[in-house]
């Protein structure tokens, strides 16, 4: 390890291999590349989303089932009644919610891995890495309904795909630089930086 640190330093990759294993290497001050972070932050988000696009309107419609299946049990009072309602709306929230959490989560984590990967391996960013990813993420969660689930998959997770890579081109246009510019210009800077103190 010695002398690695007293050597010149290490050019930035140049290969799409080298900058994809880059992706899971932390730097000297052990952080993670930003691309990474965003990976993560992105599924916790999606796990949210969609625990409260399921949970919701789980949690209302048990709810007012609940109530509407109760006229004739006896409660001790207005309280116990409002309780047992809500414990029905909670139990139906959690269920459903996961149901649905679990998989918006896998869907956006798998379509944000491949579009990245796609974008860091070129080293550009296309609106066609957007539409391979939701075409590949599309197929492979309509993979178990046969071929015609596949190609209908692809053509959804397509149509997906190119609407969600054009919204994050443009938000970081408005940047002035998309993630990969920034990463390669602070790949170059930091490159400079230890070759000059070197």
């Amino acid at each position: 390890a010695a002398p690695a640190r007293f050597g010149r330093p290490a050019p930035p990759p140049q290969t799409g291999w080298e900058r994809l294993s880059e992706l899971w290497q932390r730097d000297e001050l052990q952080r993670y590349p930003e691309e990474t972070v965003n990976l993560i932050k992105a599924a916790f988000t999606a796990g949210l989303a969609g625990w409260l696009y399921g949970g919701l309107p789980a949690f209302a419609s048990a709810r007012r089932a609940f109530i509407e299946r109760s006229h004739g049990e006896l409660f001790q009072n207005r309280a116990d009644a409002v309780q047992s309602a809500h414990r029905a709306g909670l139990r139906s929230f959690i269920r459903y919610g996961w149901r649905w959490s679990w998989r918006v989560t896998a869907f956006v984590t798998i379509f944000n891995m491949v579009s990245t990967g796609l974008s860091v391996y070129r080293d550009k960013t296309t609106i066609s890495n957007f539409a391979a990813a939701g075409g590949f993420t599309g197929a492979l969660f309509r993979m178990n309904l046969g071929l015609q689930g596949l190609a209908g998959g692809m053509v959804f997770g397509t149509a997906f795909g190119i609407p969600a890579g054009g919204l994050l081109m443009a938000l970081q246009s408005l940047a002035g630089e998309s993630l990969q510019e920034k990463r390669s210009r602070e790949r170059r800077e930091l490159y400079e930086r230890k070759l000059a103190e070197w």
